[in-house]
């Protein structure tokens, strides 16, 4: 299990460090998602509308370099759901190119501060491009996995994340550094592929790939009930739009008690 997991991490690594290579070489949001870059491997369904740059408003694009929205690769848009708020620490779980952290610094403002966690050296170049790029000074980008969160605990008031946790080897172990490094009564607002709860993991096997976001998704009440596990409150998962038949972009979001025990 263990040599197959490390090989899935370096597929998803490799398919991050290739998109990022794409886009340093000019190439277009949609033309990254066809080339099945994470997340744009789900077969004959229409990748622009589910996937990537078009779920950002053109004003969102205006705020951002061209290669930050050729870099968006996500399901969602996870700083529209976050509801942050000027003075907030916020960190985004593979940033990748660094969209949402470059929109999350501007939403909190220079009093807040926006983290960016991935573990592609490539997507990393990329996101410090992109942030000299934006002039934009409340920003960090670390090199790390999500699986070990390189922050200490309760560095953030919100944790926020685009189509990356489907990618993990271990969901349990991410959802569990996420409750460590939020404050207490800190929140999440996650996009994320989604399946219904009837699929079983061959199912959602069968309807794309663990590199293409589909094959290692959550359903919906396993996410409730990992959420639950490390300890979250107010958990819920909200489907957004279909991606393959019995599986959704989603939104999911939770609170950690502002008393948990050990605080």
């Amino acid at each position: 299990m263990a040599s197959e997991n490390s090989q899935l991490r370096d597929q998803v690594r490799e398919r991050y460090a290739a998109a990022a290579t794409a886009v340093a070489a000019g190439e277009t949001n949609s033309e990254v998602l066809t080339a099945e870059s994470c997340c744009g491997s789900a077969g004959s369904v229409d990748l622009e509308a589910v996937f990537g740059a078009g779920l950002y408003g053109a004003g969102e694009h205006s705020e951002l370099p061209d290669e930050a929205v050729a870099a968006s690769l996500g399901c969602g848009n996870p700083t529209a759901v976050a509801d942050l708020h000027p003075g907030e620490r916020v960190l985004d779980l593979g940033s990748g190119g660094g969209i949402d952290v470059l929109l999350s610094a501007r939403r909190v403002g220079p009093d807040g501060f926006a983290y960016g966690v991935d573990m592609t050296d490539e997507m990393l170049a990329l996101a410090e491009a992109n942030k000299a790029k934006a002039g934009v000074t409340n920003v960090e980008f670390r090199k790390g996995t999500i699986e070990d969160i390189p922050l200490p605990d309760a560095a953030v008031d919100v944790v926020i994340s685009n189509c990356v946790i489907n990618l993990s080897v271990d969901k349990s172990a991410v959802l569990a550094e996420i409750f460590r490094v939020l404050v207490p009564g800190g929140r999440i607002g996650i996009s994320d592929v989604v399946a219904e709860d009837q699929l079983s993991e061959a199912e959602r096997a069968e309807r794309g790939s663990y590199v293409g976001c589909i094959a290692g998704a959550l359903s919906k009440q396993e996410y409730l009930d990992g959420l639950a596990a490390v300890g979250f409150t107010d958990a819920s998962v909200t489907f957004t739009h279909q991606v393959v038949d019995g599986m959704h972009g989603a939104i999911v979001r939770a609170t950690k008690p502002a008393a948990s025990a050990g605080d």
